[in-house]
């Protein structure tokens, strides 16, 4: 079974170890959402939406500072066997155990942790990037 969340999140931690610049992902509803969350977070550069031999394909630049990824590590939380939901009020009490931010899927889309429990918003903990 593919899990279309974790593969693009992995492709995005294998190519920041691996120091490349600029990566090409397949292109869904939801990889396009947790991009754009990526890069307003300052972990991306740019988002293009691409069309290659006729299918949509995403087009990532990795940011870097001073020839480091910013995008250091990222735990995948949910996994298709066991799916993890957080109510919006655990949320801040979570993230302030450490320096990373929770993703999430709420039912108003991609959201980080903030985001969420500023709109007083729980949903599945899709993965924590730092």
């Amino acid at each position: 079974m593919n899990h279309t969340v974790s593969d693009f999140i992995i492709r995005i931690k294998n190519a920041a170890l691996a120091r490349r610049r600029k990566i090409l992902v397949p292109y869904t509803r939801i990889t396009k959402e947790i991009a754009k969350v990526l890069e307003k977070e300052g972990f991306l550069e740019e988002v293009k939406e691409q069309a290659v031999d006729k299918k949509k394909i995403l087009s990532l630049k990795i940011r870097y500072k001073n020839r480091i990824p910013v995008l250091t590590d990222v735990k995948i939380i949910s996994k298709p066997s066991i799916r993890v939901y957080m109510p919006s009020k655990n949320i801040n009490a979570s993230q302030r155990k450490g320096m990373f931010i929770f993703v999430l899927s709420t039912s108003k889309g991609i959201l980080t942790g903030h985001e969420a429990e500023k709109k007083n918003l729980g949903g599945e903990v899709l993965f924590k990037v730092w």
